[in-house]
């Protein structure tokens, strides 16, 4: 009697760990490698739902993919032609936005998850938590937001994707990415959610690293470590180029 107890007490928080199904996540690569060759890549992000027994549920399930790049502070512009010159009028500075963020579903986000839902997650490029900094009042703050978002996107730096997941059977589920080419360097993680009529019930995360590689990566280092100098010969190599063409093309004259 007192061996069964003991067993069940040992075993009662593996049970309760199965109670729900969980994600298995995986990614086609652990790290892109940007070189001067570098126009873009896709990341494959794919992984199985495994549920309590095995046995599927009768009802679909849906599955929502992120990839988010390092946290950076960036400062937003806005321009005005003041006595015919486009000039700055002004500014907001935002501490906590994305560098890169894209997000794919199995069918569009608002079918999905409600607005509550979508901004505890920050599921969608409308949910991000930009943090707009300086007390800049609401109207002025979404004036701004609505800029960076708009930019972002033309960049190809923030993406949606209400039909990029596609699941097998219920249990298989994979998703592309696309990656453009001027994506900055760091470390991305990709998260991914299982949602049930509305509710997140399972999430899991990846990280990717995107470096520098090649002779772009020695460049970094140096402009880094040896900012004086890299400044330096940056000044000399535009003096020596400008010297070059004005000697070339005063031959040809």
């Amino acid at each position: 009697m007192k061996l069964r107890l003991l067993f069940t007490v040992l075993l009662a928080p593996l049970l309760m760990g199965q109670a729900g199904p969980r994600l298995v996540p995986d990614i086609s690569a652990r790290a892109i490698e940007i070189r001067y060759s570098f126009t873009g890549a896709q990341l494959l992000l794919f992984g199985a739902i495994l549920y309590p027994g095995g046995r599927t549920p009768t009802r679909s399930l849906d599955v929502v993919v992120v990839l988010k790049g390092p946290v950076q502070t960036m400062i937003v512009r806005e321009k005005q032609k003041i006595a015919g010159i486009w000039m700055n009028a002004d500014s907001l500075r935002f501490v906590s936005a994305p560098s890169y963020y894209a997000v794919a579903s199995n069918r569009p986000l608002r079918d999905i998850v409600d607005e509550r839902t979508a901004a505890v997650y920050e599921l969608g490029v409308q949910n991000l938590q930009l943090s707009p900094g300086g007390g800049a009042q609401p109207d002025r703050a979404r004036r701004f937001e609505a800029g960076l978002l708009e930019l972002r996107a033309r960049q190809g730096l923030y993406a949606e994707d209400g039909g990029g997941v596609e699941i097998s059977d219920g249990v298989l589920y994979r998703a592309r990415i696309s990656i453009p080419s001027q994506v900055p360097v760091g470390t991305y993680e990709t998260e991914t959610f299982l949602i049930d009529r509305g509710k997140v019930i399972a999430a899991a995360t990846k990280e990717v690293e995107v470096r520098k590689s090649g002779f772009e990566r020695y460049v970094a280092l140096a402009a880094r470590r040896h900012s004086f100098v890299y400044g330096l010969a940056a000044v000399l190599l535009s003096l020596g180029l400008g010297w070059g063409a004005a000697a070339l093309f005063g031959q040809r004259s």
